[in-house]
């Protein structure tokens, strides 16, 4: 009966078909969302937060195109809610938030108890399981099962470092890689700023211009050095060396990738920051200008006699990066963000700065985000010594869909979406989790032992709510990944009232 009342709704969609093709052509901001969940949601206008109201560097791309539609459930009005974390919803009966006029019901405690704890007793999940169910619409928790318990959240993190991200930084900031010009000594620096997505094209082209500007000036024969001084402490991760992740450093380029590949594990460079020196002397190089081996040193500052800027390549604006770092988990983009929080904060760009920096700026959000026993060790969720609650997780899925907060969309427009893109795209495809496809939209977690999973999904009744379900002490990655799938496919299929 409900499948069928999916149907006629427009839901996780007119067949698969529909999502296929949404997938295809618009990408991830429109992949299976139900057809009346998106007509009726971009019929709201949101304004932009203070500073975040434009469009983006001119001729740049819109912080989060399409954005609205995908934040609000079937018939529910953005507003008026409380806040992400609060208590559980009590309403009508006792049991859930009554709906406005209008507005699609949320589910009620007694009816999602019902339905998630005999999955959540799986022997899949490991030794220790956490959960929570938030109404997006109200920000109120429905549901919660050791919600507050701060476990290792694996990459779910990159959710914290995603919107300590764009609320430190904003959706439209660009992260330069500069070369700089010291004519008193012939010598120019390539100045790294943390953007791992550079290409070798990007560096080739930077490498073009800043030889057209010698060019101007006369100068025929330089010095090179590189300049990662923006970052401070160690470069290695705890876990060391590693294929998940390239050392930590502002200069690299294609993420110090030794591969063709461009997400995943991959074999890393040992020092990427002199690689891609040695690939912009190369091109210098071929350009006429006479450059010896580039050498590893601070350039000197602005006010210095004589120094300039001859070049400069801004990567894609944060919002895309966000967008980017969720759908494929990107570990090495994720401690570039969290690297950009600790400096507007004023903190140093290390490990030890980014944990200070996180908790600091969720800290400062104005909800009630409960950061109790949390703890941010990396930006990526690669150290074990993460702690994040199911609370905080759901917490801040609610504050990216806050209309007041738009700066916060690529949150929610970045998470994969089962079936079809990123980290869930080869799952949800078994009977018991085929109504989540296409409209589960979520973070993937997983390290030996702990699998997570975090989101939104559209019930069936057609709101809107955030989940995070945590794993710990798990033997099985791939039984862990199903029970954890039919956690959020049983939230899809249930009205629960």
């Amino acid at each position: 009966m409900r499948d069928t009342w999916r149907v006629a709704v427009g839901s996780a969609a007119v067949g698969l078909a529909v999502a296929v093709a949404a997938v295809a052509v618009t990408g991830p901001w429109d992949s299976g969302q139900r057809t009346a969940e998106r007509v009726r949601a971009a019929s709201w206008v949101q304004g932009g937060g203070p500073g975040h109201g434009g469009a983006g560097l001119p001729g740049g791309p819109a912080p989060a195109p399409s954005a609205p539609e995908v934040l609000t459930a079937l018939g529910a009005a953005p507003g008026g809610g409380r806040a992400a974390g609060g208590d559980v919803a009590e309403g009508a009966g006792g049991d859930g938030a009554a709906p406005g006029r209008g507005e699609a019901p949320p589910p009620t405690r007694t009816a999602l108890t019902d339905t998630l704890e005999p999955l959540l007793e799986d022997g899949a999940l490991g030794t220790l399981r956490t959960a929570s169910v938030v109404d997006v619409v109200t920000g109120r928790q429905l549901y919660g099962s050791n919600s507050g318990r701060a476990v290792v959240p694996a990459s779910t993190v990159k959710v914290a470092t995603a919107v300590a991200a764009l609320s430190a930084v904003g959706p439209e900031h660009r992260i330069p890689t500069r070369v700089v010009w010291e004519a008193e000594r012939k010598r120019i620096f390539l100045v790294g700023g943390g953007d791992t997505t550079l290409t070798r094209a990007q560096l080739r082209r930077l490498a073009d211009t800043t030889a057209r500007e010698l060019a101007g000036r006369g100068v025929k024969e330089v010095s090179l050095a590189y300049d990662t001084s923006l970052y401070s402490g160690p470069e290695r991760h705890p876990i060391g060396v590693n294929d998940n992740l390239a050392p930590v450093t502002p200069l690299m380029v294609e993420a110090g990738r030794l591969d063709d590949s461009t997400h995943g594990p991959a074999p890393r460079s040992a020092d990427p920051a002199a690689d891609a020196a040695g690939l912009f002397a190369e091109r210098l190089r071929d350009r006429g200008v006479d450059v010896g081996a580039p050498v590893a040193r601070r350039a000197p500052g602005r006010s210095g006699g004589g120094v300039e800027e001859l070049a400069v390549h801004r990567s894609a604006p944060l919002s895309e990066l966000v967008e980017r770092m969720l759908a494929d988990s990107d570990n090495d983009l994720a401690e570039a963000l969290a690297r950009q929080t600790a400096i507007a904060r004023g903190e140093p760009a290390s490990f030890e700065g980014v944990r200070r920096a996180v908790r600091d700026e969720l800290a400062g959000q104005g909800r009630r985000l409960r950061l109790k026993g949390v703890r941010f060790a990396d930006g990526s969720g690669l150290d074990r010594a993460d702690r994040v609650s199911a609370e905080l997780l759901t917490g801040l899925l609610a504050l990216a869909a806050d209309p007041g907060r738009p700066e916060l969309r690529p949150v929610l427009t970045g998470l994969p979406v089962a079936r079809f893109t990123g980290t869930l795209g080869g799952r949800y495809d078994e009977e018991a989790t085929r109504n989540g496809a296409g409209v589960v939209r979520a973070k993937t977690g997983t390290l030996t032992g702990v699998n997570t999973l975090a989101g939104t999904v559209v019930d069936a009744d057609g709101r809107l709510l955030a989940f995070a379900f945590t794993a710990s002490g798990t033997t099985d990655r791939q039984g862990a990944h199903a029970a954890l799938d039919r956690l959020a496919s049983a939230l899809a299929n249930c009205g629960c009232r």
